[in-house]
């Protein structure tokens, strides 16, 4: 779950990172939620390690279709990449939440979180 105010500044963001989640299959899609922003992604591994299970998945690439210019009504069309920035999350108390290895080798909190079963692509135009 994403902390409104410190975590992120997108109300929709908060909601969406509280929703209840499951384990996917790999291809699922997904859209990982910045501070306002969401980016469309692709489920390319889910694994087991200790307590938590964790997915990995990779940044798709998007194209805008629509003819809305500056505007908060946007839409987009998506493209598998396998070229992509790969990002790793762990399932802790029915949400996904960020997390990167340290220089330990052990996964550790990052900013960020997850929704598990639909790529959406949304910039903020107020940024």
């Amino acid at each position: 779950m994403m902390r409104l105010g410190s975590q992120t500044g997108s109300l929709v963001n908060h909601v969406h990172s509280r929703c209840a989640q499951s384990l996917p299959e790999v291809g699922a899609g997904a859209t990982i939620l910045h501070w306002t922003d969401r980016d469309p992604a692709t489920v390319i591994e889910v694994f087991k390690k200790g307590k938590f299970h964790y997915i990995t998945v990779q940044q798709d690439e998007y194209e805008r279709t629509d003819k809305n210019g500056w505007s908060e009504v946007q839409q987009y069309a998506f493209i598998q990449n396998p070229e992509g920035p790969r990002y790793t999350f762990r399932l802790k108390n029915d949400s996904w939440e960020s997390v990167r290895l340290n220089e330990n080798g052990r996964y550790v909190k990052s900013y960020g979180g997850l929704i598990v079963g639909v790529r959406e692509k949304y910039w903020d135009p107020s940024f």
